[in-house]
């Protein structure tokens, strides 16, 4: 199915040339003079890089033959990572440039969400928000005033900034898509 520059939006999944791509940076631009036309940010599932394309009137491009299939992480074997379909108990391995920036946010038993093209597997998206273990961070002091930061590193491995309250051992949710702290989890 064709799809035009009015239908363009955040998170939508394109075609181009025959390569899938997620919108991830959205604007469209009206100038004083002439058309208007959309600025994007695109991003690659094929090799994870992100470009910036404009569209103008008239550009058509396809919905692309995309599946998502819940898998779960089982373990990183040095080469790859590998991935098990709960239904068909099949495994799945991806490459670390497949899985991307991903890999900050999967520990193993999560389960993820795995993108097929053309019946390929492609990437794995998680979800936009996580739980996780607060493993290593600086103590508090005394004096540590309101709205100050300090690097916190996650079950998963990430590193986050999070308030000076948070301590090891707490559980705190972080949005994957922009590594930040939204809140801590009440046990």
């Amino acid at each position: 199915m064709a799809m035009g520059m009015s239908e363009l939006k955040k998170g939508l999944k394109i075609e181009l040339d025959g390569i899938p791509y997620k919108i991830i940076e959205y604007a469209h631009v009206k100038p004083g003079k002439g058309a208007a036309f959309v600025r994007c940010k695109i991003k690659n599932y094929l090799n994870g890089k992100t470009i910036e394309k404009t569209f103008h009137a008239g550009d058509k491009f396809d919905t692309p033959n995309l599946q998502q299939q819940t898998m779960q992480f089982l373990y990183d074997d040095g080469d790859s990572l590998q991935f098990m379909n709960t239904n068909t108990y099949e495994q799945i391995g991806l490459s670390y440039e497949q899985v991307g920036e991903n890999i900050n946010w999967i520990i193993d038993g999560a389960n993820v969400d795995m993108m097929f093209f053309n019946n390929k597997p492609i990437t794995v998206e998680v979800p936009n928000c996580v739980t996780m273990k607060v493993e290593q961070t600086p103590p508090n002091f005394k004096g540590d005033s309101q709205g100050g930061k300090k690097p916190a590193t996650l079950e998963c491995g990430a590193v986050v900034q999070v308030p000076f309250h948070i301590v090891e051992g707490d559980i705190i949710k972080c949005d994957t898509r922009t590594g930040e702290y939204l809140e801590k989890v009440k046990k």
